[in-house]
């Protein structure tokens, strides 16, 4: 290995603190002695070959976009424009990277300088790559979306952000390196940070790690119509790393814990394959048996015979009478509608309320019955009132 060699192998070891004292070096050795006559025409060569890049950087890049558009017009995909969209400002710092390039090959610096400033070139090359990868990411979703035949809504959201951070990390780290840092006690620092914040932060990490297990179990997503433990009714607008936001059914938005959403009982009307009517239905007690089983075996008709609603054996449908109450025979309706639709759900139950009262009233000629009480006067054998006479008057 020959001295330039070992030289450079020393100088991409060296932290950035050693960095800095060398360019402080050189500034006081600039202030000090001036800038050699054959330095400061480099100087400004390489001002120059900078400010011509930077004045062809709207020409470049706005002739590379125009190529590529013109490409992924060519083919007609929709992605290839997404993905030229996500690229135009890495696009646009190119030529940035590429005067500076130009630049540094026109100056005369000392060894050290040199490579530090070869080092910042190559950290700015990269800095485009990852920038770049982290654009694409973010306008990638329908290629993650697809992922959702398998995974949840959620889980791709939740992954798409652990792609971006792994990005971010992996470019720090790469950036890191070249400047001779070694990430490997970053990092040891970091897991002690992350023990110390760990034990003072422990319901936040609890509520991540509710909020992974939600996720993985599919208790809802977004969109869906959740009741928490009787408190919390509405519709899970977010799911995130430490909580979820609810928006009840008057606008108002609830911000639950994940913790409580894994913890407590949760019920997803969202989930329900069909929806419930279980009505109790009164008529009055003059009511005849005839009368009593007509009802029943047209109401009976009307729903088997109506497609909106499930049928046996898929679903339980029956309608009995189950009790002598204070004021009325009760039947008890229970059947089930194919769809979950809240709107759709109350129209097909007003139209069976209509269709009840008609059997009720016109076909089956009773009436429903209401709270009411009867009071019969009885003589007792033996005893009879008096009659009031009242005086005759003058």
């Amino acid at each position: 290995m020959d001295n330039a060699t070992q030289q450079i192998a020393e100088v991409n070891h060296a932290t950035l603190f050693d960095w800095f004292e060398k360019i402080k070096e050189f500034g006081l050795n600039v202030w000090q002695n001036g800038i050699p006559q054959d330095n400061l025409i480099n100087l400004g060569q390489a001002v120059a070959v900078l400010l011509f890049f930077l004045l062809l950087r709207r020409f470049l890049t706005k002739f590379t976009m125009n190529r590529l558009q013109n490409i992924f017009d060519k083919h007609d995909t929709q992605a290839g424009g997404s993905v030229l969209r996500a690229l135009a400002e890495p696009i646009r710092f190119i030529p940035v990277v590429l005067g500076l390039f130009f630049a540094n090959q026109c100056l005369e610096l000392q060894p050290s300088i040199a490579i530090f400033a070869d080092s910042i070139i190559r950290a700015l090359i990269l800095f485009v790559i990852f920038w770049s990868a982290f654009n694409i990411v973010s306008v990638s979703t329908k290629i993650f979306r697809k992922l959702e035949k398998v995974l949840t809504p959620s889980l791709v959201d939740w992954l798409i952000k652990l792609v971006k951070f792994l990005i971010v990390l992996m470019g720090v780290a790469s950036i890191l390196e070249i400047f001779g840092i070694d990430i490997g006690p970053i990092l040891t620092g970091l897991g002690l940070f992350s023990v110390a914040v760990a034990l003072g932060a422990k319901d936040l990490f609890q509520n991540i790690i509710a909020g992974i297990s939600i996720i993985a179990e599919s208790r809802f997503d977004v969109g869906d119509w959740v009741t928490v433990d009787g408190k919390v009714d509405g519709t899970v607008e977010f799911i995130g790393f430490r909580s979820t936001r609810i928006r009840r059914f008057d606008k108002a938005p609830v911000y639950v814990p994940n913790s409580a959403l894994s913890d407590n009982c949760l019920i997803n009307f969202s989930k329900m394959t069909h929806r419930r009517i279980l009505w109790t239905i009164g008529v009055e007690y003059r009511t005849s048996t005839e009368q009593l089983k007509l009802i029943q075996e047209r109401v009976m008709e009307y729903i088997l015979g109506n497609d909106d609603y499930a049928k046996p054996p898929e679903v339980s449908c029956f309608m009995r009478v189950v009790q002598f109450g204070d004021s009325s025979i009760d039947f008890q309706l229970y059947a089930f509608t194919k769809t979950t639709n809240w709107m759709d759900w109350l129209k097909i139950r007003e139209d069976l309320a209509y269709r009840i009262k008609e059997i009720v009233e016109v076909e089956a000629g009773t009436a429903f019955a209401f709270p009411s009480q009867s009071i019969y006067v009885e003589a007792v054998p033996g005893v009879a009132a008096e009659n009031f006479v009242p005086p005759k008057g003058d």
